[in-house]
């Protein structure tokens, strides 16, 4: 009753807030903040060891009764909603702050709200027609937050793209939840593992939720979805509705039976999207199209630890398979918490100097100090270094990873091999923020705008330390939220029920806090020597200039050239270049782009392609019956001599 309780409180603050994001902003985040309070106290009250909550109500939607549960799986996704949706409603408030924009401040208020509204309701829907119900109305919220900006063309063009992949999504989601409702007789959802004729349909939901979910191939969506968004929507779709994808195949493949080959499949598409991903990212020289490859990149570390979990429950529950499972369930919050404060400082970047190309940045760290270090922590966070939330998560998916290669079974050289590919990842993850540290805030600025940069405001600043000390928090005491992922890797597959620890993560909390004690007594004592002996500052290298400029520094495209020039063959890099003649040139040139290589070069051509053929087809249908009698004697003739071939 208390779990119930908190949940209608949270229905009516945020129905509350739908009324009043028209005209009363202040009211409307005070009902969204309310409201997001209560979904997180009754998410944490499930994890914390209360009983999973059921309700039936007699109200029909659809001619289907209401079905609402809250188990420890989808509380551990309510809870990061209910984190990164409120540090997001406080940075919006200042970000996209209705005197810079009136037009579309005030509808952004309210999409905003119906987008949390239906996000908490597919992860309560029990009911398949009522999620997919959910399902369609954030998508639809989602677009019209992603189109805020729609004078632009680029933006409009990211709108219908996301949408367009969207409702491909919901095509496969619904042929999904009908054929369920077909096989069993009811659209109501829970366990059904004893029903092995069920397997079959795990295949449209892995294509419907990892379209959703950005897992390559099919992230086409995303970077530029991400990329042109504002900034504190970039951070929700990457930080929380990415994950709604992840929920839907976590949820399901724990209620349904799934295909003997679906954990391999699943681990292998992890794989391909943690090391194409960051392959792009590295090629990107649009601060936010970078981190929206990153996005994919860490998908695919979820669904690696996804995979592995799926191969262990095929071959009888192995304990590495509950270790795989629980990395990835950590890392959904995890990349949830510091790409959402990347996405923050990358809009505090935008809002500041009015550019997302890095080329054009420098020197941030002077004006924007704040920004600068809150976005420095969420880059060693997402390349999985000691000792925040990145590293925690990602090495429960190596202890499972090497604990399967020990066990010396049949999963253990594609073990061996996917913990290597993850170390790689994580390798091109920390080259790929050293760049993106270096050219942004680091160096002197490029631009004007660049040298006329400012902190952001209280309200954005605010939003990025919480996040920023969550980070901390999961990576300095791991053993405080370990509880809450087991009860979720319990409720997926209950053979591995149990809150127990494994043993290495009781030293871990330890090691990690005993680093940050070094390094700050390290960085002190640095200081202090600096400081006895005075501080000179020049120039890092003038090669005999004796007017060095800004234009001398390392460009994105120039830093992580070497690395990118490894996956020239995926990522097809477009160069224009104007070279330098004679011996007193005038002008040279050089630039570089990365496409979206799947876009771009497979799915436009494949969409061409069908556009010609029913252009073809069109023109067959002229209005004269005389034709359309032909065309039916000859479909006739052709299946009669297909029958004679066949009884042949």
């Amino acid at each position: 009753m208390h779990t119930g309780l908190l949940l209608l409180v949270a229905a009516a603050a945020m129905l509350t807030s739908i009324g009043a994001g028209w005209r009363a902003p202040r009211v409307w985040l005070a009902a969204v903040l309310t409201s997001l309070a209560a979904v997180l106290a009754a998410a944490l009250a499930v994890l914390g060891g209360g009983a999973e909550w059921v309700w039936r109500g007699g109200i029909a939607v659809g001619g289907e009764g209401l079905y609402l549960r809250l188990d420890a799986i989808s509380a551990l996704f309510l809870a990061l909603l209910g984190v990164v949706g409120a540090a997001a409603s406080v940075y919006a408030g200042e970000y996209w702050a209705e005197a810079a924009h009136p037009r579309s401040a005030r509808p952004g208020r309210v999409w905003w709200s119906v987008m949390l509204l239906n996000l908490g309701w597919v992860l309560l829907a029990s009911n398949g027609l009522h999620f997919l119900i959910g399902w369609e109305l954030f998508t639809l919220a989602a677009y019209f937050l992603i189109t805020l900006d729609r004078q632009r063309r680029e933006v409009r063009a990211a709108g219908w793209l996301y949408l367009g992949a969207s409702h491909a999504a919901v095509l496969a989601l619904f042929g999904f939840f009908t054929l369920l409702a077909v096989r069993t007789g009811s659209w109501d959802l829970g366990p059904m593992r004893d029903r092995p004729e069920l397997a079959p349909l795990f295949w449209l939901a892995l294509f419907g939720f990892g379209l959703k979910a950005g897992m390559f191939p099919l992230h086409i969506w995303l970077p530029s979805a991400h990329a042109t968004a504002p900034s504190h929507v970039s951070a929700m779709l990457s930080g929380v509705t990415l994950k709604i994808g992840i929920y839907g195949l976590v949820r399901f493949s724990g209620w349904l039976p799934v295909p003997l080959a679906a954990g391999a499949v699943v681990a292998g598409l992890g794989v391909a999207s943690a090391v194409l991903g960051v392959a792009f990212a590295l090629g990107q020289h649009d601060l936010k199209r970078l981190l929206a490859y990153h996005s994919v990149e860490n998908i695919g570390i979820i669904l690696l630890g996804l995979g592995f979990a799926l191969v262990a429950a095929s071959q009888g529950n192995p304990g590495w398979g509950r270790l795989a499972l629980a990395g990835g369930l950590l890392h959904v919050w995890n990349h949830g918490l510091f790409k959402a404060l990347l996405f923050f400082g990358a809009g505090s970047v935008l809002h500041s100097t009015g550019t997302r190309e890095m080329s054009r940045l420098g020197g941030l760290w002077r004006a924007m100090p704040w920004t600068a270090g809150s976005f420095a922590l969420g880059a060693v966070a997402i390349s999985g270094l000691p000792p925040l939330n990145g590293f925690v998560s990602e090495w429960l998916v190596y202890l499972g990873l090497i604990d399967a290669t020990l066990a010396r079974g049949a999963a253990a050289w594609a073990a061996l091999g996917a913990a290597i590919l993850l170390g790689v990842t994580g390798a091109l993850a920390l080259a790929c923020f050293v760049k993106v540290c270096g050219v942004v805030f680091l160096g002197a600025p490029r631009s004007n705008e660049a040298a006329g940069a400012h902190e952001c405001g209280p309200a954005m600043r605010g939003a990025m330390g919480v996040l920023a000390g969550m980070c901390v928090a999961i990576g300095l005491a791991p053993l405080v939220f370990w509880p809450a992922i087991a009860r979720a890797a319990g409720a997926w597959n209950p053979a591995w029920a149990g809150t127990d620890p494994p043993a290495p993560l009781l030293q871990l909390g330890w090691v990690h806090v005993a680093l940050v004690l070094l390094v700050a007594v390290a960085a002190g004592w640095l200081w202090r020597r600096v400081r006895a002996r005075g501080l000179a500052r020049a120039v890092t290298w003038d090669c005999g200039y004796a007017a060095p400029t800004a234009r001398m520094q390392y460009t994105a495209g120039s830093f992580g050239g070497l690395i990118s020039e490894w996956f020239a063959g995926i990522l097809r890099p477009e160069r224009h270049e104007q070279r330098p003649e004679g011996y007193f040139p005038a002008a040279a040139a050089l630039t570089e782009h990365t496409p979206e290589t799947v876009l771009e070069r497979v799915v436009e051509p494949a969409g061409r392609a069908v556009l010609r053929v029913s252009a073809l087809v069109r023109r067959l249908q002229h209005g004269r019956v005389q034709a359309y009698v032909m065309y039916i004697l000859i479909g006739l003739v052709a299946l009669a001599a297909w029958a004679c071939l066949a009884g042949a």
